[in-house]
């Protein structure tokens, strides 16, 4: 049992939000490695290419997402397609000396538009043997040339716009921001916690009871000098209800609660039983709900026990009375009356 138990309830708000820092901090330099192992950076903003017959160049300096200006395109009259639909139309161009393939999306080149005067697009430049070897084959053939011969004359690389999706990079990018802003706002809440502990929702859920602020300095000083039941991470002090566990922290005014009632909760793998752990649920006034889990029932027997005795007005044990009770008692939670009542105004 501990002995001292001075700021204890802040310490362990601190150190609850301490060991949540690891995960956002963690996410963090996985997006940052993501950031700089792949050309995050090109995809989101690609680099304007000048000159088309710069592709080979530009690849080798390990630029990938270019937008490009491409004048006098023509049609090969070949195409490629993905799970049975074409998704790609073959055409090239020239500049300085340079011949060069583009493999351009169906709706940019209007399904296979003869010759393009002049066409900006954004695409990725490819290294694809395959298809571009299956390519560059068929061209051969037609020409009545060898793989080898057509292949010396272009560049090992192409431009392909369809590699070069906007919808899934806006996906991609929504998801990347997205998960970035939220963790970069989590690092920031579990950081003002730490520093206020008053901050923390175990304590700004009393706001509605008083001032959350006072509330916790009269909880901790009750704690400290004279707590009437304690377990291992469950604490009664003369006017307070207290959880510091590892999984939360709670702080809720005895008189406030309204119903208690313990749930069990048997662990097993396949058909082999290994514990019985048992949550305890408080309902208290103002919508307020804790649940206190992984404990063992001594423990939440006492705590019943000592609370129903401290406040004869507490309903004890999951019935669908006590349900109705509390239900009739608390009414709708806040929100839902705004809504209703919003609707209704609508209506």
């Amino acid at each position: 049992m501990i002995d001292n138990y001075e700021h204890y309830i802040t310490r362990n708000i601190r150190a609850f939000y301490k060991r949540r820092l690891f995960s956002p901090i963690l996410y963090l330099l996985i997006l940052l490695v993501l950031w700089f192992v792949f050309p995050l950076g090109e995809m989101l903003s690609p680099m304007p290419l000048k000159n088309a017959g710069q592709i080979e160049g530009v690849y080798e300096a390990k630029k990938e997402y270019v937008t490009v200006t491409f004048e006098d395109l023509t049609f090969t009259g070949y195409t490629t397609s993905r799970f049975g639909s074409t998704n790609g139309y073959w055409y090239y161009g020239e500049k300085d000396d340079v011949c060069y393939i583009v493999l351009l999306t169906p709706f940019t080149c209007e399904e296979g538009n003869p010759t393009i005067e002049t066409l900006t697009a954004t695409c990725r430049i490819v290294s694809h043997p395959k298809l571009y070897g299956q390519f560059l084959s068929a061209v051969a053939t037609d020409l009545e040339w060898t793989t080898e011969g057509i292949s010396a004359q272009l560049p090992e690389v192409f431009y392909s716009e369809p590699d070069y999706n906007p919808f899934t990079n806006f996906v991609l990018f929504l998801i990347y921001f997205g998960t970035l802003i939220y963790t970069l706002i989590s690092l920031i809440r579990y950081t003002l916690f730490i520093f206020f502990p008053y901050l923390a929702p175990a304590c700004q859920n009393l706001i509605v009871f008083g001032n959350p602020k006072k509330q916790l300095e009269e909880a901790e000083e009750e704690l400290a000098t004279l707590p009437q039941l304690a377990t291992e991470d469950m604490f009664i002090t003369e006017h307070y209800f207290i959880m510091t566990s590892p999984y939360g922290n709670a702080i809720v005014p005895i008189q406030e609660i309204l119903w208690i009632y313990k749930y069990s909760t048997l662990h097993k793998f396949l058909w082999y039983h290994f514990s019985i752990s048992y949550t305890l649920h408080i309902t208290a006034n103002k919508h307020m709900f804790i649940q206190c889990p992984k404990n063992i029932k001594s423990d939440i027997d006492g705590i019943i026990d000592y609370l129903s005795e401290a406040n004869h007005d507490i309903l004890v044990g999951f019935t669908e009375e006590n349900r109705l009770k509390v239900e009739a008692k608390q009414g709708k939670p806040f929100h839902i009356e705004k809504w209703t009542a919003l609707l209704n105004k609508k209506v």
